[in-house]
């Protein structure tokens, strides 16, 4: 039986993991990661090739292996693949893919009893769970009437992959976090038109991203992470920041949002503004919910529909799992962070439930 059991190794996982060892946790006798993916890299191996390091918003150092500098032009999915693999080989750290988990269900009524890691035919008894399953492969989409009804192409942030399909078309763009206004300015310069739909107006910041502007907003997520309800995207809390090419695509119109919209027509996105726009395309870049249906045999959830933390990982309905990559840890602002609480919280109960024994 391990002692932890990480799932997920993605900034989070991998922090947890090197903190765990650096702590005196032995791989693959004390503890094991498992992750879904087919290589290292977490969700950033699955980014489009356009987005360079020099564009990527949030790549952070993980803990004992800084990223350096490398070449800005490479696209971020290579250069943080790399990284990420060099962590895992540089701390040998016990990372088993790919493995895609099913299930966390307890191995008895006991709340102190062990815990049984599913993935198929395959099973890890734990006594604890560290979750960084993160939130990628949960892509949100809103209901809007007549969604169904679109003949064109929609599609999601985690389906985009490149501009150039998309030439000669109007697209409209749902969304206002980054991600929204970076596909914006590729469309533009692939010869696509957009349109820009926000629920509420576009958020623009005078605030510098650094480390304090990040607690901050960890602060604001964290508020309802911890009262049991469910978290607002970090997205959501963070603001556009005035960065030139942003500033200069708003002053020529391009970054100026219709609103939000009330109907989805066949061939067209009618707004709540009453204004009208054919449309070849849709997509949605409407965020994302935490991965965290493999803990529902647990019954973790409040009534307010989240699951109410404590410090930011410890689940109140569990001593036996923590959560990283949730409410204000779903960032690459607060992971590496929560990655080292959840290891040291894990190490705590650890050593207290061996003093008991």
């Amino acid at each position: 039986m391990f002692d932890v059991v990480v799932i997920g190794a993605g900034q989070a996982g991998l922090a947890a993991a090197y903190w765990l060892q650096r702590r005196g946790l032995v791989p693959w006798r004390d503890f094991v990661v498992l992750d879904r993916n087919d290589g290292p890299g977490g969700a950033w191996r699955h980014r489009w090739p356009a987005l360079t390091l020099g564009r990527a918003h949030g790549i952070h150092d993980l803990p004992g292996l800084p990223l350096g500098e490398p070449d800005a032009s490479r696209p971020a999915s290579e250069v943080v693949a790399d990284y990420y693999g060099r962590y895992e080989r540089e701390f040998g750290l016990p990372v088993e893919r790919p493995v895609r988990v099913d299930r966390v269900e307890a191995e008895s009524r006991d709340p102190e009893a062990p815990l049984v890691v599913r993935a198929g035919t395959r099973n890890w008894r734990t006594r604890l769970v560290i979750s960084a399953a993160g939130t990628w492969t949960k892509p949100f989409v809103p209901h809007v009437p007549g969604i169904g009804s679109f003949e064109g192409h929609q599609l999601r942030t985690v389906d985009f992959w490149g501009a150039e399909e998309f030439r000669g078309q109007h697209v409209v763009v749902v969304g206002g976090g980054l991600s929204a206004v970076q596909f914006i300015l590729m469309l533009e310069q692939a010869g696509a038109t957009t349109t820009w739909s926000t629920r509420r107006d576009p958020d623009w910041v005078d605030d510098p991203f650094d480390e304090r502007w990040g607690v901050a907003i960890e602060e604001r997520v964290d508020a309802r992470a911890s009262a049991g309800l469910v978290p607002f995207s970090v997205v959501r809390n963070t603001g556009i920041p005035p960065w030139p090419e942003y500033l200069a695509a708003r002053d020529r119109g391009r970054l100026v949002s219709s609103g939000p919209i009330r109907r989805i027509l066949p061939d067209a996105v009618e707004f709540a503004s009453g204004e009208t726009v054919l449309a070849d395309a849709i997509l949605w870049s409407t965020g994302f919910r935490a991965d965290l249906d493999h803990l529902a045999p647990l019954h973790l959830r409040e009534p307010g529909g989240g699951i109410a933390t404590r410090n930011g990982v410890e689940v109140a309905r569990d001593d036996r799992v923590l959560l990283v990559g949730y409410g204000a840890s779903a960032s690459t602002v607060g992971a590496t962070r929560a990655g080292r609480r959840a290891a040291l919280t894990a190490l705590t109960r650890l050593t207290a439930d061996s003093l008991v024994g």
